[in-house]
């Protein structure tokens, strides 16, 4: 036995002396009897990284205290040594003994050899890509301690590691070898055979009579069986597997079968690659609810809590359900207790009487007092000035608790933008002592300023586009020299400044800037923008050195106000705006080759928004009614007001006649050039101040399906009208439907671009012929109607304040046409694909998508247009 071998350990020596003689000058020591010492020092030998004094400490051993040797003091002593497993070999040596009066006193001397210290791992039998992973797994640095149980636990970590891979007979041996290079220290070579890798063959229930085995293993999402569906992992992970018990339970227990439960669980082997689990279970019988009754409400009657709870006597007794209409669905009885302030509420479900197959539950409530919110904290807002928090939230001092008003809270601070929507976290802090609650917003700010770089073929070729987006701007702090960081921010006010070009044919330029709470005070938003672009004849025309151009100038300036009624989701905004369109000597596609073009209009939206957040939403919906329309001038203007008078036309009529005179014109063509010059300046007076009226409608609708997998369902649909019917529809404002909605080229005319994916930029936008300024027909884009349907299902890979991916699967369709007379909701062009979106806090949401289109777009011969990439960067409604 250990501890007689250990008291023959002990020796006796002095300073100087062999440690391994014993006696040789020391004073005759008895044996065969029992001597009282006292200690009077102890001193540790051998050690070279732990600290002597706590070793001292760890023997037990103090000084002052009496020993007697030989006896059980300094066999206790060494024992707890050899317990800690830190020691290859201890001693407990005499150093000397001195007689002081009546005592003896006694000088120790312990001596301890470390275990071996690592001087490195090597493993054996594996890929060198597999090393790394090992080694941060088992944790063992060079210079750690090497025991017995150091070497035992890297075993059964790797042995867990593998396993978890589906190695089963995985063989592990660790070999430890002296390092002859260093003292006291050890190689480690571990050799590994992983074996076969184990798959499950088979799933097999037992006592179950009600499902089938198919049935419950398909509530079984990450414990597979091995078939053909190779993205399902059929490996037997302990960890999974005790989550797909719980959800089988669940499933009974939803289901009335409260007393379900797994009597056990069996892995059997089937062959050296397959495993069969074999679960045991009992269903019991199924129960229903019959009585339900309340006790302790005072604040509401007892059937306003039925009917909110759901259940009638004869339902199914789903505890689950229960659970969630009792405490976590948005309306159940605990959300109507605290939308009310009763912070302290709480309710327990009690099974008072079960009888054969029949439940009486009793719902025992505790009320409290209603709690008022003391005070308002808010943390993390690093970068966003503490107002523009605090303007957004529903919670205020002095009010009563609510639940409803804390998560409406959180979603108008996720909208905003500037923070992480995913790290808000509300954490209300009690008081029951007071009846009073203070709430702490935790935030995490994201950076939301973007910086577009982005480029595109449009009807000039190759546009590049360049713009920074600022949407914490500061207004006030603009002379503050120490706020430009590289810009001053922290109000929440939108600064945004574009610029396009492709060098030579095109420059487009726009400012805008918005203030969400105008005044500081309610939530009046304010916006101003300014724009200009300007184009040169390209390759349509005939003669190369023409000069001329296509201007155009706008500005526009809006103010909206969230709105209280039918609820305080609306908003209304209104917006005055004015173009102007400038040509000269433009030969392109279009009706006016000279003169200006005005538009005056007022534009007027209502909006409603839910949806939980702007970037990823999961629920909630949005939807968009406006309405632009410009003055009806012709209404008050004599019929054909642009016709010319008698006076107007001679005078083109001598005008032609000079240019004959002087051999501008030949003879021939004088009836022509008459005719052309007269459309020419008939056209200019027509459409000098632009009349229209303009509708169009946006919606969505956000669904959570299964944890983070959304379902998008949006539909659109807009109608370009007009006053006078002799006039017709106004030569701008059109809708452009097809492709990513990336169409520079239909911007310059100031068109609505409509994304439908799976067809060509534009495509399914009509055309119609026009007898131009110039007398000549030209094909013109001629959208003034058109309807669009998306449904999409998205799923995010990742979600974090550094990026948020998504992927998702999209099913369109869509359509345009020239008259309202010509519209059919169901006559649209189809389209299928996939599609992936990366929003990045600097460069705002990019996007590539993959659609096939399954109709014709106009003037194809095909019977299916096929497939289309598209490629987009910015939010899209």
């Amino acid at each position: 036995m250990r501890n007689i071998f250990i008291t023959l350990l002990l020796i006796i020596t002095f300073k100087g002396t062999c440690q391994d003689s014993l006696f040789s000058s020391l004073p005759y020591v008895d044996y065969s009897r029992q001597h009282e010492y006292i200690i009077g020092d102890i001193r540790i030998t051998g050690v070279k990284y732990l600290q002597p004094q706590v070793l001292v400490n760890l023997s037990g051993l103090r000084i002052g205290d009496k020993i007697t040797i030989p006896g059980d003091e300094i066999t206790r002593a060494i024992e707890k040594y050899w317990k800690h497993g830190l020691f290859s070999d201890v001693k407990i040596l005499i150093d000397k003994i001195e007689k002081k009066g009546d005592s003896d006193i006694i000088y120790l001397q312990i001596y301890l050899l470390e275990r071996p210290r690592l001087s490195r791992i090597k493993f054996h039998g594996i890929r060198k890509s597999e090393t790394t992973d090992l080694q941060e797994k088992v944790e063992l640095k060079p210079g750690s301690q090497v025991t017995d149980n150091v070497i035992n636990n890297v075993k059964t970590i790797l042995s867990k590691h593998y396993i978890s891979k589906g190695y089963y007979n995985t063989n592990i041996k660790i070999v430890p070898e002296e390092d002859t290079a260093a003292f006291n220290k050890v190689n480690l070579d571990i050799y590994v055979d992983k074996g076969t890798r184990v798959k499950i063959g088979d799933i097999v229930f037992e006592g179950n009579k009600i499902y089938s085995d198919a049935r419950l293993r398909r509530l079984m999402k990450k414990t597979k069986k091995k078939n053909l569906n190779i993205f399902k992992s059929s490996k037997y992970i302990e960890a999974d597997f005790r989550e797909d018990k719980e959800k089988l339970l669940t499933f009974y227990n939803e289901n009335g079968f409260r007393d379900a439960q797994i009597l056990d669980t069996k892995l059997k082997t089937v062959s050296d690659k397959r495993l069969a689990l074999v679960i045991s279970l009992e269903e019991g019988k199924k129960y229903y609810v019959r009585n339900i009754t309340w006790l302790g409400n005072t604040q509401y009657p007892t059937d306003i809590l039925n009917r909110i709870l759901g259940f009638k006597k004869g339902d199914v007794y789903d505890q689950t359900l229960l659970e969630k209409r009792l405490q976590s669905d948005p309306d159940a009885v605990t959300s109507l207790y605290m939308d009310n302030g009763y912070l302290f509420f709480s309710v327990d479900p009690i099974e008072v009487n079960i009888e054969e197959d029949s439940v009486d539950l009793e719902m025992r409530i505790y009320e409290g007092k209603p709690a008022t919110i003391n005070q308002v904290i808010i943390k993390g807002n690093t970068k966003t000035n503490e107002h523009v928090v605090r303007r957004e939230l529903r919670t205020r001092p002095g009010q009563l608790f609510s639940r409803t008003d804390i998560i409406r809270s959180v979603r108008e601070l996720a909208t905003l933008g500037h923070f992480d929507p995913e790290k808000i976290a509300p954490n209300p802090i009690p008081d029951p002592a007071n009846g009073t609650v203070d709430l702490e917003y935790q935030l995490v700010e994201r950076a939301n300023d973007q910086l577009e770089v982005s480029g595109g073929w449009g009807g000039f070729g190759f546009v590049g586009t360049v713009g920074v987006r600022f949407s914490n701007f500061s207004a006030r702090n603009i002379l503050n020299g120490k706020a430009w960081r590289p810009v001053p921010t922290g109000d929440g006010q939108t600064l945004s400044i574009r610029a396009q070009s492709n060098g030579r044919y095109y420059q487009g330029y726009n400012l805008s800037f918005v203030e969400p709470w105008f005044g500081g005070k309610k939530p009046n938003n304010f916006s101003v923008s300014l724009f200009h672009s300007a184009m040169k004849p390209y390759q349509y025309t005939t003669v190369s050195d023409i000069e001329g151009h296509f201007k155009i100038y706008g500005a526009s300036i809006g103010l909206g106000h969230r709105l209280k009624w039918p609820d305080d989701y609306f908003a209304i905004y209104n917006e005055l705006g004015y173009q102007r369109y400038s040509l000269k000597n433009w030969q392109t596609d279009f009706f006016l080759t000279n003169g200006t073009a005005n538009t005056i209009s007022f534009k007027t939206s209502l909006s409603r928004s839910s949806q939980d957040q702007l970037i990823y939403p999961r629920k909630g919906s949005s939807f968009t009614l406006s309405l632009q329309l410009t003055p009806p001038y012709s209404l008050f203007r004599k019929d054909e007001f642009w016709k010319l008078s008698g006076s107007q036309y001679q005078a083109i009529v001598d005008q032609v006649n000079a240019d004959v005179e002087k051999g501008l014109i030949s003879a021939s063509s004088v009836s022509s050039e008459i005719n052309r010059r007269v459309l020419g300046e008939e056209t200019k007076r027509k459409f000098k101040l632009i009349e229209y009226h303009k509708w169009s409608f946006k919606s969505a609708w956000y669904t959570a399906l299964l944890g983070d997998l959304v379902l998008a369902a949006k539909a659109e649909f807009g109608l370009l009208g007009y006053y006078n019917k002799k006039i017709g529809h106004a030569p701008f404002e059109k809708f452009d439907v097809g492709g990513s909605g990336m169409n520079y080229s239909n911007y310059y005319y100031g068109n609505d671009i409509v994304a439908l994916r799976g067809y060509e930029e534009g495509s399914l936008t009509p055309y119609s012929l026009i007898l131009n300024s110039e007398g000549v027909y030209k094909k013109i884009a001629n959208g003034n109607v058109y309807n669009k349907y998306t449904v999409e299902l998205r799923y995010p890979f990742t979600n974090s304040e550094s990026a948020t991916i998504y992927g998702l699967l999209f099913l369109e369709g869509g359509n345009a046409w020239a008259s309202f007379k010509d519209f059919n909701p169901f006559l649209i062009k189809r389209s299928a694909g996939i599609g992936l979106r990366a929003f990045l806090p600097m460069f705002g949401l990019l996007g590539v998508d993959w659609g096939y289109g399954f109709d014709q777009q106009p003037g194809e011969d095909k019977l299916h247009h096929g497939s289309q990439f598209h490629f987009m960067m910015g939010q899209q409604f």
